[in-house]
Order: structure tokens, then C-alpha cells, then sequence
């Protein structure tokens, strides 16, 4: 069925009068308009045809541009046979979990219907992207690049680059989304990817640059399961951004990105006019996965030549110490006029630790993946609509333990309960032997440590506590652990998962309830007027104008 573009942007502009008289989000603020089209279509991403999902015929989707507060709004027109979803990875929604786009808080949008965005990216800058969080959707494409740009009287910490890329990284498999999830589903691993993508080519992606000029790549790896390592041939990379923080910019021949992660790099073009081999390789694994495409000098005297530089493979202690070494500009502003800084948050009691081990086994003769124990099973109502309706029955607060049971795995649909406005650290303790990465849905928090063995109460004594780096996913090394600070600023239900996507499928995961009883819209918004309702909430209304 066809995006009428005529009535999307109708229903668009519906919605933000809607918003605005509710007074969520700020009449001065720009609004930035997108409609967007869902459906299947051919890739020959690694040589092989494959249904993939497009976004207006485009794979990877189109990037979103915008600046700190605009208000997005996004007409999603789902063409496709089966519900579908879109998520915004590390924009926080602020007070507003119901636009998160996981299923924890939004209804799916039904085939041949359509459902309205309302987003704003309040007090953020920096590079993250969306994708599609229903079932094994991300396998099949529907990704693409966010930019949050400063405001223009607020100072950048480098001079604007001669250009801005764009440069999504991930595993990939030839089979079919179906045939992935259906194998998950039938209680199975997933098997080894096949390739590695660079902007949804296995080769030839190519970035142009002009001799002596500086460019900015922002890189995500939005795979289903590797860590990559990223490089060019012969120049080296200048860190300026993490996932929405400055950071002190230090300069790398290559870069650790693990899954769900997004880095801002300056490269500048200070070679012989040629082409340069850009590389991406997997990271821990047995088998090393290695993909190419071209750094290309708008004078190049030939093609590329020599041998494709090599990466690390298996060494983690040289990612650890990488990992260590990003550290926040404390001068630099964010996404308002002062320093990074300002907020001491090595100065801050927390209130309350959280101790979350992951595991792996089967429940039933099938695979499955936990968290303390607890492997999550969505229910049949979104549970964000659940609670905004006091629907009994669909998930019960304190479902998941605060620290690690030791026993087996057991299915529950696993919500952890948060006080408003509480500083909490949480551990993540990994006893497997596989590398792993954790994601918070509406929230930057600071990563203060990480190092091998078991976590103690005297791992403490060398977090860092001045300057770490503030972002919204952090990897977790083989039998490691990594801690994090978080002040739960944000109320909402918001979702806390391995950004491996099996493991998030098949139970490796949670939802932080993070409450409070006012009511006040400075606290959180209202469902919104537009909200789909499904599950048992199918048939109520949202709420009168």
C-alpha cells in the first residue's frame, strides 16, 4: 500500500498541534517533518539476493538531521505483512517513554497502518541511530544515522570539518530475517555471520575527501553481534564525541566499536592524493571477519595498493586500556553554554547498587538468556500503557532481583522498580567468555570502571570519578565486569538489554520502571493523544483534548 505523502504530512502537522496545546514540547523549538514508507525490498548486501526492509526504497534509511530541542516528527507507514516498530538509540525522549518505540512501550504499528513520532531531542548533541526493535527486524535493515548538531551560539570544541559522514558498521547474515528468528524460535543459536557491512555493503563503499582537508565520520555499529575494529590506511583518527559527550581528543590508528556503540572521529586527509583502504574487522572471534571500502582523494593518482592494514583480533587488554582512555572534555560545552563538567558526579552518594550477572542455558530444551536468573518474555500489552492504565496482571515491579540469584534460568516478564531522582550504580558482572554490550533506553550515564575478575566493594577505590565518559552503552570484556553511575532524572519505563540481538530476543533483558507519584507534566508527559493501544488496552481511549 502506498504512503499517501499528502495525508502524512496532515496527520504530521495534526499531531504537532496536539503537542504543542499539551505543551510538550516548547513553541519556539523547530519542528523537522519526515515521512517514511516501510517496506520489503532486494539488497545484495554480501552478493546474494535478500528480502530487506527499506525506508522509501532506501537501505540503509535515510539519516535523520537535527539540532539540540527540535521537535521530530516522524510518520511511520508500515508497508509490510507484520507489525513494525522503529527505536532511537540513545535519544532519551525526555518524559516521554511512550515514543521509546520498543515494545515494552509503544504498540506495534499494525500492516498497512500508520503511527506518528512525536520526538524531541531535548538536551542532546552528538551521532546515534534508529533501527527496528520488533522480532529479528534488525537483520533485514530499516537503520540509519541520527546527528544532533549544537545549537549555533553554542561553541563546538574543533572547527566544522570540510564534511560530515556517516558511516554505519555491523555483522551480517545472507539468510533471511525470518530464517533467523524462526531458528531462535525453534530454540537454536545463531550461527557465525556471514559478512561485515559498511553503509550496507559487504564492498565498495566509498568516502570522498579533498587533499589537506578534515572530515568527521561518525561511526555505529548497529550489528546483531560482533565488535569491530575500525581503521584507514595510513591516517590516523581524532576521537572528538562519544555518544552524545565530547571527549578529550586523543588520537587512534584504530577504534574499538562494539555493538549498539557510536563514536565521532576527525580524519584529515594528509596522505599522497590516492585511495586508502578503510577496514573493518571483527573483534574476539575465531574467525576474523574483514571487510573494505575507499577513502578516495578527489585527486587520487590510483587505486588502492599494499596489503589490508591489520587490526587486533583477540587482545583484550589492549581494548580495555583503549576503552580507559576515553574520558570526557571537561572544558568543552554539551548541548547548553557551560562546561561538561559542571555536574561532579564523583560527588554524588549513590543511593542504591544494582548488581546484574548475565547467564546462558536452556529453559525447556530450548536457548534462552537471562539476567539474574531471569529470562524476559514480553507480555500481551505494552507494559509502559499497562501502567499508564493500572491494567493488573501484565508485570509485576521487583520481578527481577537487584543482585545476582545464582540460581537457574526462569521466564517472568522481569521489571525492576527505581525512585525518581535516585543516583544509583550499577555493575554489570560478566563470568562468560564472550564479550558482551549493555544498553539503557533513556538515559547517558557515566562509565566509571571496568576491569577482569569479580566485582568487589573495593573495586571502587580505581573508578574513575573526575572525568568518565558519559554514553548510553557500555561493553562488558570475558570474564570482566564494567560499573556505571546513573542519575535516574528521566521518569519512564525504559528498557535495559544486550545489544546482542539473539540474546535480547531470547530473554536478556529488562525494563527500569523509574517512578514517581506526581502527576505534573514536568515530571512526565501524558500518554500521547496519537498512541496506538493494543493488548489489553485495546479499546480505551488516550486521553480527551
Amino acid at each position: 500500500m502506498p504512503l499517501n505523502l499528502a495525508v502524512g504530512a496532515t496527520l504530521s502537522a495534526l499531531f504537532c498541534v496536539t503537542v504543542s496545546l499539551f505543551a510538550i514540547v516548547s513553541a519556539e523549538d523547530p519542528y523537522r517533518f519526515f515521512n517514511w514508507n516501510i517496506t520489503y525490498g532486494d539488497i545484495y548486501p554480501l552478493g546474494a539476493r535478500q528480502r530487506g526492509i527499506l525506508i522509501n526504497g532506501q537501505f540503509p534509511g535515510p539519516d535523520i538531521h537535527s539540532v539540540t530541542n527540535d521537535n521530530l516528527i516522524i510518520n511511520v507507514f508500515n508497508s509490510l505483512d507484520e507489525p513494525f516498530l522503529l527505536s532511537w538509540n540513545a535519544v532519551q525522549n525526555r518524559r516521554n517513554s511512550f515514543e521509546d518505540g520498543v515494545y515494552g512501550t509503544t504498540c506495534p504499528i499494525p500492516p498497512g497502518k500508520n503511527f506518528t513520532y512525536i520526538l524531541q531531542v531535548k538536551d542532546q548533541i552528538g551521532s546515534f541511530y534508529y533501527f527496528p526493535s520488533l522480532g529479528f527486524h534488525k537483520a533485514a535493515g530499516a537503520f540509519g544515522g541520527i546527528r544532533i548538531l549544537s545549537r549555533p551560539r553554542i561553541p563546538v570544541p574543533f572547527p566544522d570539518p570540510a564534511g560530515d559522514y556517516t558511516v554505519l558498521i555491523g555483522d551480517w547474515y545472507k539468510s533471511n530475517h525470518t530464517d533467523l528468528k524462526a531458528r531462535l524460535d525453534n530454540g537454536k543459536k545463531l550461527p557465525f555471520p556471514d559478512g561485515i557491512l559498511i553503509n550496507g555493503r559487504g564492498s565498495g563503499a566509498s568516502l570522498n575527501v579533498e587533499q589537506g582537508k578534515t572530515y568527521r565520520l561518525r561511526i555505529s555499529n548497529v550489528g546483531l553481534q560482533s565488535s569491530l575494529n575500525f581503521r584507514i590506511q595510513n591516517h590516523k583518527m581524532k576521537l572528538v564525541e562519544v555518544e552524545g559527550t565530547h571527549t578529550l581528543q586523543t588520537t587512534y590508528s584504530s577504534l574499538d566499536v562494539h555493538v549498539g556503540q557510536s563514536y565521532s572521529v576527525l580524519v584529515t586527509a594528509d596522505q599522497p592524493a590516492q585511495d586508502y583502504y578503510i577496514v573493518v574487522s571483527s573483534r574476539f572471534t575465531s574467525e576474523v571477519l574483514t571487510t573494505t571500502g575507499v577513502l578516495h582523494y578527489s585527486n587520487s593518482a590510483g587505486p588502492v595498493s599494499g596489503p589490508i592494514p591489520g587490526g587486533p583480533t583477540i587482545q583484550i587488554d589492549w581494548s580495555l586500556n583503549q576503552a580507559r582512555s576515553i574520558r570526557t572534555n571537561l572544558t568543552a560545552s554539551g548541548p547548553r553554554p557551560n562546561p561538561q563538567g559542571s555536574y561532579h558526579y564523583g560527588l554524588i552518594n549513590t543511593t542504591r547498587t544494582i548488581r546484574l550477572a548475565s547467564s546462558a542455558g536452556q529453559v525447556n530444551g530450548k536457548q534462552r538468556y537471562a539476567i539474574n536468573s531471569v529470562s524476559f518474555v514480553p507480555a500481551d500489552t505494552p507494559l509502559k500503557i499497562a501502567d499508564y492504565f493500572k491494567i493488573g496482571g501484565v508485570f509485576r515491579v521487583g520481578s527481577i532481583s537487584d543482585n545476582p540469584t545464582g540460581g537457574g534460568i526462569y521466564l517472568d516478564t522481569a521489571v525492576m522498580g527505581a525512585d525518581y531522582r535516585a543516583f544509583i550504580e550499577i555493575i554489570f558482572q560478566n563470568d562468560e567468555d564472550i564479550i558482551q554490550s549493555y544498553h539503557l533506553n533513556g538515559y547517558q550515564f557515566w562509565v566509571v570502571g571496568m576491569d577482569g575478575g569479580q566485582w568487589t566493594s573495593g573495586s571502587r577505590n580505581q573508578y574513575n570519578l573526575r572525568d568518565a565518559v558519559a554514553r548510553s552503552t557500555v561493553q562488558v570484556y570475558p570474564k570482566s565486569w564494567s560499573a556505571i553511575y546513573v542519575a535516574l532524572d528521566n521518569v519512564g519505563m525504559w528498557n535495559l538489554r544486550s545489544e546482542f540481538w539473539a540474546r535480547q530476543y531470547l530473554g536478556q533483558q529488562f525494563y527500569l520502571r523509574v517512578y514517581t507519584a506526581s502527576t505534573s507534566l514536568r515530571d512526565e508527559y501524558p500518554i500521547p493523544k496519537n498512541a496506538l493501544l493494543c493488548g489489553r488496552a485495546a479499546g480505551r481511549r488516550t486521553r480527551p483534548l
